[in-house]
């Protein structure tokens, strides 16, 4: 696992909390975690709303963590525990590196 990591390129393996609003620490906002091997892409249908179901309903479309795996073993495994995590574990997990929430979009496409 690195980070932050060449992501986006195919191969890649993340396991992606992303959220909805700016402020999810104040109580509000909707977490998604996901596994996918190509996270710019994945990000970006999230954002254009271009997969039906969670992400859709609920609008969301910001990345605000990721992490890289090399396995994709090890990438699913993660995702599980994060998923049975509770929420206030997973806000601190992602205000480890990402304080103020900023959407790290431009940082896999840049």
């Amino acid at each position: 696992m690195s980070w932050p990591a060449k992501a986006g390129h195919p191969g890649d393996t993340c396991p992606a909390p992303i959220t909805s609003t700016s402020s999810p620490a104040k109580g509000n906002g909707t977490l998604y975690i996901g596994v996918t091997n190509n996270l710019a892409r994945r990000v970006t249908e999230h954002r254009e709303g271009l997969v039906p179901g969670f992400t859709k309903t609920y609008a969301v479309t910001r990345l605000v963590y990721y992490e890289i795996f090399e396995d994709i073993h090890l990438a699913i495994a993660r995702e599980t525990r994060l998923k049975k995590w509770n929420r206030q574990w997973k806000i601190d997990l992602i205000q480890t590196r990402n304080v103020y929430w900023d959407d790290l979009y431009e940082t896999i496409n840049g």
